[in-house]
């Protein structure tokens, strides 16, 4: 099961749940959703069992707290992280990845600028819709976010160091270099 937190949060900001209502605010600004509200998140998928079978978790955990209640809920449930993968980005191709993405609202295709674009600038190939950005992709908030980021999930690479599950993984470069290198990490080449 892949489990996108960010995708869990603008999924529950869409539909408007109380969950959603909180976040959207956090969001919005680029910061961090603070940890309880995100601990329920998955604490609610490991309860019902979705995650028996294994799992990956994509944007969880941010903190060392949410690190620590992770292990605590998954130990309780006899079940613990195997691999824990990090990606390394210069800040600069953080910036112009994130703030170059754009999707098209009806059949979410996702283009980036400038290394996937569109045929006519603006518009889905697909549907010929006019292509939108999620807020947190402005540049301004993509530069916000990385410095939150380093305020506040950087240390989490030490503490995943510290519990010997840590791979460490250049995120530059050709995209299939990027995906062996993945699987060589979480053993599944």
């Amino acid at each position: 099961v892949h489990l996108s937190t960010g995708d869990m949060l603008r999924e529950a900001v869409r539909k408007g749940t109380p969950l959603g209502k909180k976040a959207e605010g956090f969001m919005a600004k680029g910061e961090l959703v603070p940890d309880e509200l995100i601990v329920g998140l998955i604490e609610a998928k490991v309860s019902d069992g979705e995650l028996s079978h294994g799992f990956v978790l994509d944007g969880f955990p941010r903190t060392i707290p949410q690190a620590e209640s992770l292990k605590q809920m998954l130990t309780g449930h006899e079940m613990q992280l195997d691999r824990a993968v990090l990606f390394m980005v210069s800040d600069e191709e953080v910036v112009r990845r994130l703030s170059g993405r754009w999707h098209c609202p009806v059949c979410q295709t996702g283009y980036n600028y400038p290394s996937q674009m569109p045929n006519v600038a603006g518009k889905c190939d697909k549907d010929n819709a006019v292509l939108q950005r999620r807020p947190d992709d402005d540049e301004n908030v993509v530069r916000n976010r990385l410095g939150v980021y380093k305020r506040q999930t950087a240390p989490i690479v030490d503490y995943y160091r510290k519990e010997s599950i840590l791979s460490e993984i250049p995120g530059e470069g050709h995209p299939d270099t990027v995906y062996q290198a993945l699987l060589k990490a979480v053993d599944l080449r």
